[in-house]
């Protein structure tokens, strides 16, 4: 061990946190939570202590030590988890099973929404929380938060009066209408914000809630914003993993490294884009938005293409024109930094539409597929290249006409954060485009005849048994199924 490694030892704090064990060339190769950071990160260097082979080779590689302190043990959780998504250092992978990974299902549009753990997430409308690595830890978070935000597991059969869950003030009690379905919904709703990462800000908007309550003489609703805000401040004191297996922008080292890269404020706020299509068909657009490093997935966007083809310069154009648009301008906060998915081109089409709205002046870089490499134009993009930083962390510039092509070693912070965007980008739009093409796939002619709805289509298919013998039927039988104007619509599209 270094004597710069044991001089870190000695500064760890006694907070939570997450740690990150660094090899001599700087990369990031495992990142951990831990209860108390001062005992999680010695016990590694403890001779006494039994390791097996793998951690062995961690511990051998381990060169540097950073960390960044938590609140609570929860935050140092979910912090974990996105953290390691971002990076994918190599011993989370050569020492995690695939098996352990856990996400936190909830059915928010339910009409009987339910909060559970589950290994495979699906695209069932569901809102999904994850990977995260030890599904103890997460079961008895849960536990925890249920205290401030009452939800319901039963997903397989509701029950008919109110269960002992209710009895206890853990199940908002739908089935017994002990809560409305308007309520619960607001209660998930800041239950999904802790598990964002928006402590502080949820606690916040709890004591202001109950402070109107009370001034309104509402009581029963301030003692019940009281119970929450008193249960959040006890999740500090709770054990969630103890010391075995929302963030400060100041310390995430790729939001600093893209400050001083680009020679603008830390970005809080990164909108990455991307587009997808199928040989021009179901084009659609994505928008995922990061806050302080971490996904913010209730502000992710979908855009249905408007224009036809397979041309995603003019379809960049497009969705970079509708999401800077008056109304959504005003609506949605401004990023700090956008991060289009593509090379010059992609990036081209949409500075050009977005020199063309007024008012709108956001910082725009590109992040080429190929060889991973970050696009800037050189008097539009709304950033200055620092290249004394682009030296420090091994880096290199390369000039192409109006361009500046950047390239950064692999394991840069800042190249790592990037990539986490445009992955994301990329995943949310597929996503989008799949569904597109499944629902293209099982519709027919009828879903596109003004004025014919389900029912009538579901006679239609019931009576004739498909569009091609409705097709052939004569304009009487078709009457006798619709009425005579659905007919007359009818024959005259199929004809």
């Amino acid at each position: 061990m270094t004597k710069a490694l044991e001089k870190k030892l000695t500064e760890l704090p006694k907070s939570p946190g997450v740690y990150f064990h660094k090899d001599s060339a700087g990369e990031t190769i495992y990142i951990g939570k831990a209860a108390v950071l001062r005992n999680r990160v010695r016990q590694y260097f403890q001779k006494s202590r039994t390791r097996d082979p793998k951690t062995d080779a961690l511990v051998r590689d381990i060169a540097d030590i950073s960390w960044t302190e938590t609140e609570t043990e929860l935050d140092a959780l979910f912090l974990e988890a996105e953290l390691i998504r971002r990076y994918m250092p190599k011993y989370n992978i050569l020492l995690r099973d695939d098996k352990s990974l856990t996400y936190v299902r909830i059915s928010f549009r339910s009409q009987h929404p339910t909060v559970t753990m589950t290994r495979r997430p699906l695209d069932d409308g569901a809102t999904y929380f994850g990977p995260y690595f030890s599904a103890v830890a997460v079961r008895r978070a849960l536990k925890y938060l249920r205290k401030a935000f009452p939800y319901s597991t039963h997903i397989r059969e509701i029950p008919k009066r109110a269960c002992l869950q209710v009895q206890l003030g853990l199940c908002p009690g739908l089935e017994s209408n002990k809560t409305s379905l308007e309520q619960y919904r607001k209660n998930l709703r800041q239950l999904m914000r802790y598990l964002r990462g928006e402590r502080t800000a949820l606690m916040r908007q709890i004591e202001q809630d109950m402070k109107k309550a009370a001034s309104e003489q509402d009581y029963e609703s301030a003692a019940t914003y009281r119970n929450q805000l008193h249960a959040l401040k006890q999740l500090g004191k709770q054990i969630i993993f103890s010391d075995k297996e929302s963030v400060d922008i100041s310390k995430d080292e790729a939001l600093y490294g893209l400050s001083r890269l680009f020679s603008i404020k830390p970005p809080r706020r990164i909108e990455g884009y991307d587009i997808s299509h199928m040989q021009g068909t179901d084009t659609v657009a994505s928008m995922v938005v990061f806050v302080n490093g971490l996904p913010e997935k209730s502000a992710y966007r979908k855009f249905k293409m408007r224009l036809p083809g397979n041309d995603d310069f003019l379809h960049m154009a497009e969705v970079i024109r509708r999401r800077f648009s008056q109304r959504r301008k005003t609506g949605w906060d401004k990023p700090s930094l956008c991060v289009i998915d593509g090379g010059k081109g992609q990036l081209h089409a949409a500075i050009q539409a977005q020199n063309k709205l007024d008012g709108v002046d956001v910082p725009m870089i590109g992040l080429a597929k190929r060889f991973e490499e970050i696009i800037v134009h050189n008097e539009l993009s709304g950033v200055d290249i620092n290249t004394d930083m682009l030296s420090e962390i091994g880096g290199s510039l390369q000039l192409s006409g109006d361009y500046s092509v950047i390239s950064l070693p692999d394991r840069a912070h800042i190249i790592k954060l990037l990539q986490r965007i445009r992955d994301e980008s990329h995943r949310f739009a597929i996503s989008y485009h799949t569904t597109l093409k499944r629902k293209r796939t099982t519709s027919s002619r009828l879903d596109d005849m003004p004025g014919i709805g389900p029912s009538s289509k579901k006679k239609l298919l019931r009576t004739f048994g498909s569009v091609k013998a409705i097709r052939e039927a004569d304009l009487a039988q078709i009457t006798a199924v619709v009425g005579s104007q659905r007919a007359k619509v009818i024959k005259q599209h199929l004809d």
